[in-house]
């Protein structure tokens, strides 16, 4: 019975049953979850579509079906006794089109709504500013505590003590804080985000010595003890009047509170005999007062400004190192603060009794009182001097430390996740060991002297440029080294200095040395928490000096504990071959395993052995090694491997010949372009307590983790693609892994469970062409094999981006090909055949569904169009009209309105304001969206739309998806109009132009009952779309409307054009071998024939136009089509007599130029008298001219399509010569708009400001970089 197709229905609504994909159910909890939030998608669908699509047209339809024979303008062919079903079908064409994809656009109204709520929930976004750091910073040590110190380091006192007060318990837990705190602090300024001044005020005090109170970071405390002495010298009232006021800002009390203690504690380290009697007794007194509620009474406070100058002048001396001369004037500042606090200071009554008080008397007579004094040498005194001198001095606004945009961002997400819900931490000892596993080919590993100092086109170095986008990080890093503010050429004097800028140029690119660094952070933090647990147990808990880190990096037990549970193995595949040819890359490297013990290099190694008949055969090794004491590669493990490895893509099978080499139960994937942090890695033992959670009927497999994109921070493009990426990798993971449970692999940092997927195929996927997309793969077979993939959001590691358009463009058509392929691939087939109806849903529209409705977008304006061409050119709408007034306006409009705002990213950009709302605030989210609007977000996104659609249409319809290789260095540079005509010809120009075709077509010959105005709205659109297709490649080129840039670009474009190809000659430098590159992806049969097909819309032009001229009047036999044949046949054999080669004609050169000049005489002749003796006009010309482009293209794409066949006849030189003469007439078309734009200079400076408005913002000298002036290099030390 259960083999009956009524319950073979139901059971693939819920699962079906295989061996693969056997138990993809979910608990019924998450099942309910998704289903009722599709169900909430189709309640909005359905009745949107049903009142604004489908009814307003069934009237309409109705009406046109019924209309009697109507008079078509063109000689008709399939329109007879159908009851007008063209025109029926042009109509409801694009509401069918929006009908199938506007489910996407609720999909992602909804998860946006979801998911910020759900990130709400778990805390994102409580603190987005420094100063909400500031007001929070009391809470954070027991957050931190709480969250990420192991039951180990908690073992303190207090909890076996159930007397210990509140206060003690802060002073604990800051104890326990200010550690980690510090070295992160220490990691920022090593990583030159700060200057050793903020580092200092950023620093917290061990909290370990006798002071009772909790001592907080000064910069919390900054300026606060010159306020509350303001308070005091404004004060006419009672001292508990005083404090209240005082009392409003917490930080401010504590200031009071510290500095009065410090005060005292220090004064009394320094002096004995009876100038410690003066100090004690002062102290009882003032202290006195305080209980009393007198203290007003018995201090003069105006006086306490130089009470206060005073002491600091105490301070000043004493944080120098001892001389006999600072002995001196030490004990000379303590003599006038004595006598500055006894005869101004204290009340008349208390003076009295000082100045009588027989003991004191006598030493003062006799010269000892405070004539010598005992310099601190205690180093929790030395802590406290230092300390109180940046109290008493520092006058900084807290608001503006750190002054840098990162340090802060950093320090606020890092804050706000102590809030946040996650595993509590195991001991390292425990905790589960993990390795990190990061593949390489031959990207920049660290940048070369020669590397930073070569200049570009336009006289800008490498170096220069980072110079002058981070300023205050070059400055910080000159402060580090103690080099000031030097040149180039000095710091290349001292080979530390070098090595230095080498490391701090690439740490800030997107280098294999930046991951590294970033990765070991992982070790340094387990090394830190190891050493603190580890004092926490031998050390006497009671005292709290075991919360130190002094020396924990040469901890011989913190580092082998470390090395246990830490591995760092980076797959660098030819890492063999570049040694042996002496390579760069090879040398950097061994550099970084040189300073990175715990880095492993894994590489495939090939031997070459001659054999006795002299064939040569290759052995293949996978090895791994490290470096040894004196810095050589060392050999751990060598496997000898069956044969080549390299049989699919490069970057899979990098992964998969060294997959061996990881250990640990869990294994992070690290792409070699990211970065991380280390108040991120001391998570990283939250985080793999994930595993033993409970996430539903499955433990996790896959733990994904954030991201931040670190390139968004200069150009509007790097920072739209930021945005956007960061949108997907929070919210947008957020949603696919709770509720809708299907989040994959979508690339790097998620954690694997290392065992899960060794035992069940690896992580990597790595077949040709169809495993392209090779990370998403790794997400649906650990889903297919019962695996469990979660999201968290508490830990992030830092991602680099394309920052160029050229970059993002190639970018994006190596990720939509690989969504092509994988609608072939085996794994999508069985996660659609196997998921129960919604989860198969939720899985379709974020995977391949996606770009199925980014092509649909654009396929709207395709069907819109032609269906309104063909109302055009058979004056059916004018005809309909006239008949009664019914066109389906009101659908149409909600139609293309859905279209328009799915085309400029619209909806596209509304997770990404919720995000900026949810981490941000409203008013900073509606800032940059308004922003991102004015910078032309919407050209970008409808330019990318151009870009997915395309890429993916060729894979579906070709398949050959192929890696494209982006490059990830600094891209502000002018790029050539050559390259990018080259890169987006066949992608947008093309299909850019044939939408303005269509749309002239609907301008010159449509009908519009509301004449211009709903002409107007109805194609807005679509002449946005051919705006954004056409231009933006220049809009966000850097100084695309430069005129003497404009004049180069145009020499290269004509020179390229002109350049015969030949065999070796590669298409950036030939029009000809671009043009043979640009047909490869025709391959197949079915390729062909599709293409056929799709091309014969191209004829429609020519067969509608003809009937429209007024040469032919209302004629509508088949004729008249023929003879436009003729005609065009005619102007192809004109063109060729004019195109003719001259080396083909050099034996008849006098005759090929009579043919020519009495060919263009006769031209010129016969159309003369065709005007004067027919119906022919002006206006006739130009539509001839519209109609037989498209004609002319349709017979290029066919002899393109079958170009066997057309070289077979001796005609391919032909197709290739009218071929350059499109180019060269869409070149002059994009070209003149540019170039005219280019005579006016604020153009230029508006493009630039556009472009670059982040620079902008943040103060940068982006100028010098657009300008190119060697001048001002060379005049910045350079």
């Amino acid at each position: 019975m259960s083999d009956q197709s009524f319950f073979q229905f139901f059971k693939w609504i819920y699962e079906e049953r295989y061996f693969v994909g056997r138990g993809l159910v979910e608990k019924t909890t998450d099942y309910m979850s998704y289903v009722f939030f599709w169900l909430v998608i189709f309640a909005c669908k359905f009745p949107f579509a049903y009142f604004l699509q489908i009814k307003p047209l069934v009237g309409p339809t109705k009406i046109i079906i019924n209309l009697p024979r109507l008079q078509y303008s063109w000689h008709d062919f399939v329109s007879k006794n159908n009851n007008n079903m063209l025109t029926v079908a042009s109509l409801w064409a694009p509401v069918v089109a929006i009908y199938i994809m506007d489910i996407h656009i609720w999909y992602t109204l909804l998860s946006a709504i979801y998911g910020a709520v759900m990130g709400a929930r778990g805390r994102l976004g409580e603190i987005r500013s420094i100063e909400m750091v500031h007001k929070r910073f009391e809470s954070f040590p027991e957050a931190f505590v709480k969250n990420l110190v192991s039951p180990q380091i908690k073992r303190m006192p207090f909890e076996r003590e159930s007397s210990q007060s509140p206060h003690d318990n802060n002073k604990t837990y800051a104890a326990i804080f200010s550690p980690f705190w510090n070295e992160i602090i220490k990691a920022l300024r090593e990583e030159d985000y700060i200057s050793n001044r903020e580092m200092d005020l950023l620093s917290m005090p061990s909290n370990t010595g006798s002071l009772k109170l909790v001592q907080w970071p000064l910069f919390l405390l900054s300026s606060k003890i010159l306020l509350a002495m303001d308070l005091a010298l404004d004060c006419k009232d009672t001292q508990a009047d005083l404090w209240n006021r005082i009392c409003k800002d917490e930080y401010m009390a504590y200031a009071v509170q510290e500095c009065y203690s410090s005060i005292e504690k220090i004064l009394h380290s320094l002096v004995d005999g009876e100038g410690r009697l003066w100090v004690e007794r002062i102290f009882r007194e003032i202290n006195s007062s305080i209980s009393e509620g007198s203290l007003v009474i018995t201090l003069h406070l105006k006086k306490l400004p130089v009470v206060l100058s005073r002491f600091t002048a105490l301070t000043g001396l004493l944080i120098r190192d001892p001389t006999p001369e600072l002995a001196k004037g030490a004990a000379k500042a303590v003599y006038d603060f004595y006598d500055v606090v006894t005869h101004e200071l204290l009340s008349s009554d208390l003076r009295e009794q000082l100045d009588t008080w027989q003991i004191l008397l006598r030493a003062r007579n006799e010269g000892r009182l405070f004539s010598r004094i005992e310099w601190p040498k205690d180093a929790d005194i030395k802590e406290q001097v230092k300390r109180l001198h940046l109290l008493l001095t520092v006058k900084d606004n807290a608001v503006n430390i750190p002054k840098n945009l990162e340090a802060r961002r950093r320090l606020q997400f890092f804050t706000n996740s102590l809030f946040m819900d996650m595993p509590s931490a195991k001991p390292v000892c425990e905790m589960m060991p993990f390795c990190v596993f990061t593949p390489y080919y031959s990207e920049t590993v660290l940048y070369s002297n020669s590397e930073l100092r070569l200049e570009n086109e336009d006289g800008i170095s490498t170096l220069f440029y980072l110079q002058k986008i981070f300023p205050d990080e070059w400055e910080n890093f000159l402060e580090r080294i103690g080099q000031g503010d030097i040149g180039y050429a000095e710091i290349q004097e001292n080979s530390t200095s070098a090595l230095e800028l080498r490391f701090w140029a690439s740490y800030r690119g997107q280098t294999l040395a930046r991951t590294v660094r970033g990765m070991m952070y992982y070790r340094k933090a387990l090394m830190l928490q190891s050493h603190l647990e580890r004092r926490s147990l031998e050390e006497d808990v009671s005292s709290r000096t075991s919360f130190t880190t002094q020396g924990f990096e040469l901890s011989r037990e913190a580092r082998a504990q470390a090395d246990i549970k830490f591995t760092y193995v980076v797959s660098c595949q030819i890492y063999g071959q570049q040694k042996q040819r002496k390579a760069p890359e090879a040398a950097d490297i061994a550099l970084l395993l040189q300073r990175n013990e715990a880095l492993r290099v894994a590489f495939i190694h090939v031997e070459e052995s001659g054999a006795a008949d002299g064939n040569v055969t290759k052995e293949f090794y996978s090895k791994l090694v490290k470096a040894d004491a004196n810095g050589k590669d060392q050999e751990i493990f060598s496997i000898r491997l069956p044969g080549d490895p390299k049989l699919g893509e490069g970057k899979p099978e990098n992964q998969n010949h060294a997959i061996v080499f990881t250990r640990g139960e869990a294994v992070q994937t690290i792409d070699m372009n990211q970065d991380n942090y280390l108040e991120e890695a001391m998570k990283m033992r939250n985080l793999l307590e994930e595993f033993r959670a409970n996430h539903g009927l499955r433990p996790p497999t896959i733990l994904g983790v954030r991201e931040h994109v670190f390139t968004g921070s200069v150009s509007s493009l790097a920072w739209f693609m930021s945005n956007q990426e960061t949108s997907f990798v929070t919210l947008g993971q957020r949603v696919l892994a709770c509720p809708l449970k299907v989040r994959m692999h979508y690339g790097h940092p998620d954690v694997f469970d290392r065992i899960f997927h060794i035992t069940r195929g690896g992580i990597s996927k790595s077949s040709r062409v169809i495993n392209i997309s090779e990370d998403i793969y790794a997400g649906f077979n650990s889903t297919l094999r019962q695996g469990n993939i979660t999201h968290h959001e508490y830990i992030q590691v830092g991602k680099g981006r394309d920052v160029g358009l050229n970059q993002i463009a190639l970018f994006e058509g190596k990720v939509a090909g690989g969504n092509g392929e994988q609608v072939l691939s085996r794994d999508v087939y069985r996660l659609g055949q196997l998921f129960d109806f919604f989860r198969m849903l939720s899985f379709f529209f974020t995977t391949v569904g996606f770009y199925v409705c980014t092509m649909m977008t654009v396929l709207t304006v395709y069907v819109f169009l032609y269906g309104r061409a063909y109302l055009a050119f058979s004056g059916l709408d004018q005809g309909i009209s006239d008949e009664a007034d019914v066109l389906g306006n009101t659908a149409l409009d909600t139609v293309l309105n859905a279209q328009f705002l799915v085309q400029i990213g619209i909806f596209t950009a509304v997770p990404m304001v919720m995000g900026f709302i949810l981490e941000l605030g409203l008013l900073q989210a509606v800032f940059s969206f308004i922003t991102m609007q004015l910078q032309l977000c919407s050209v970008f996104f409808t330019f990318s739309l151009g870009t997915r659609t395309h890429y993916f249409g060729r894979t579906i319809l070709h398949g050959g998806a192929k890696y494209r290789a982006t490059g990830r260095g600094f891209v502000v540079r002018h790029i050539k109009f050559a390259e990018n005509y080259r890169l987006y010809s066949r992608s947008h120009f093309v299909k850019a132009l044939e939408v303005a075709l269509l749309l002239i077509v609907y301008m010159a010959y449509g009908y519009s009952e509301g004449g211009a105005v709903t002409f107007v709205l109805l194609t807005i659109s679509s002449w946005f779309l051919v705006f954004s297709w056409l231009f933006a490649p220049y809009i966000f080129n850097p100084s695309g409307f430069e005129w003497q840039k404009t004049v180069e670009d145009f020499d290269d474009w004509t020179n390229w054009l002109m350049y015969k190809g030949g065999v070796g000659v590669k298409g950036d430098n030939s029009w000809e071998s671009w043009w043979e590159e640009e047909q490869t992806h025709i391959q197949t049969l079915r390729g062909r024939i599709l293409e056929t097909i799709l091309s014969f819309r191209f004829i429609m032009f020519q067969y509608g136009i003809v009937y429209k001229l007024h040469l032919t009047g209302r004629d509508t036999s088949i004729a008249v089509y023929g003879f436009s044949w003729v005609v065009l046949a005619g102007l192809v054999m004109i063109f060729k007599i004019f195109t003719f080669s001259p080396k083909k004609s050099t034996n008849f050169q006098l005759v090929l130029r009579f043919m020519q000049g009495i060919t263009c005489i006769g031209l010129i002749v016969a159309l003369c008298l065709v005007v004067f003796f027919t119906d022919l006009s002006i206006p006739d010309l130009f539509a001839s001219f519209l109609a037989f482009i498209p004609t002319g293209w349709f017979i290029l794409s066919l002899a393109i399509a079958w170009r066997s066949i057309v070289r077979s006849l001796g005609l391919w030189d032909s197709v290739k010569a009218f071929a350059r003469m499109y180019d060269a007439g869409m070149g002059i078309l994009i070209f003149s708009p540019i170039a005219v734009l280019s005579w006016f200079p604020f153009v230029s400076t508006f493009q630039s400001r556009l472009l670059f408005n982040q620079a902008f913002s943040r103060g940068l000298e982006i100028s010098l970089i657009l300008a190119g002036n060697k001048a001002n290099v060379e005049a910045s030390s350079f």
